[in-house]
């Protein structure tokens, strides 16, 4: 006849393991008591439970006080070791950012860093004088799961990693000029009416380049460049019309174009990039992230423009 196997032990909590070392560390039941905070009563019945609990004696009792017995001796090492990750542990509690300071990075696209991020700045660093931003305004896509960002604006919406992803809406692009461009060229008829300000090879698959090249067919950009901010130059400079995020537009005081009614049609084709708000799980309550996260909230209907949504 097999013997059944014992009953599964209870895990020991951590007030087991201090009564342990209190104990270890005095001579009589009322010291041990006395530096736990509790009676000598409640020391015994506390001991005589953890001793039922593992099915040894621990402490020999005597006129003279407790004497640890060798299964005590054997198992205060591995208890003060429970205590020391116990004290780091607290430590650690300690030094938990509860308070608004220190740095928070973030990377979004240049145009966005430049039009959308920058202008609450002022209103957020007012609110929280200790508090450093660190903004990359680049093309590469910094993978927040290694921390090499703590939030990010993107326009693509990431599918993998522990994140938090939220929608902010959609920003459409409009065909932008400067003011007195615009004026010159009165309602287009045709997009080949106006010099353009496009996009280079590298470049051409991104939407707003397919729309130009289907659009404009065999005329050619009058200037082109895959650096945004140098077509956006350009675009101010009057050398054409381009294709322009209408929050963008509107920073840098570019004017929609008019065109015919056979336009209007056309222009519902304008893309329209989608804006997410990303970062990792853990950081979401971090208070350095979540104020940023929070105004970017707040401010996002700011920058949505009405018209189709990305398809």
């Amino acid at each position: 006849m097999q013997r059944r196997p014992p009953p599964p032990r209870a895990p020991l909590a951590w007030d087991d393991v201090r009564l342990f070392l209190a104990l270890s560390r005095a001579r009589t039941l009322g010291a041990a008591a006395a530096a736990l905070g509790v009676d000598a009563s409640t020391m015994s019945r506390r001991l005589s439970a953890l001793e039922e609990a593992l099915a040894t004696t621990l402490f020999d009792r005597g006129r003279d006080g407790i004497r640890p017995t060798k299964a005590a001796e054997d198992l205060r090492p591995a208890a003060e070791e429970i205590e020391e990750a116990m004290l780091r542990f607290a430590a650690a509690t300690d030094g938990l950012e509860r308070e608004v300071a220190g740095w928070v990075r973030m990377t979004c696209p240049p145009d966005a860093a430049e039009v959308l991020v920058v202008p609450l700045l002022g209103e957020l660093l007012a609110a929280h004088p200790k508090l450093r931003v660190e903004l990359d305004p680049g093309e590469a896509v910094r993978d927040l799961a290694r921390r090499e960002a703590d939030l990010a604006l993107r326009t693509v919406r990431p599918r993998s990693g522990d994140l938090i992803v939220v929608r902010l809406g959609a920003v459409r692009w409009i065909a932008a000029a400067a003011p007195a461009l615009a004026r010159q060229l009165g309602p287009l008829r045709a997009w080949t009416e106006a010099p353009w300000v496009g996009w280079g090879e590298r470049l051409a698959h991104v939407a707003p380049a397919r729309w130009l090249a289907a659009h404009l067919r065999d005329d050619e950009p009058a200037v082109r460049s895959d650096s945004f901010r140098v077509q956006l130059a350009a675009i101010a400079e009057g050398l054409g019309v381009g294709l322009v995020p209408a929050p963008t537009a509107r920073h840098f005081g570019l004017v929609p174009v008019a065109t015919s009614a056979r336009l209007r049609k056309e222009r519902e084709d304008w893309p329209t990039d989608e804006l997410f708000l990303v970062t990792h799980r853990a950081l979401r309550e971090v208070p350095r992230v979540r104020v940023l996260w929070e105004l970017l909230l707040a401010r996002a209907s700011e920058w949505n423009e009405p018209g189709p949504r990305a398809r």
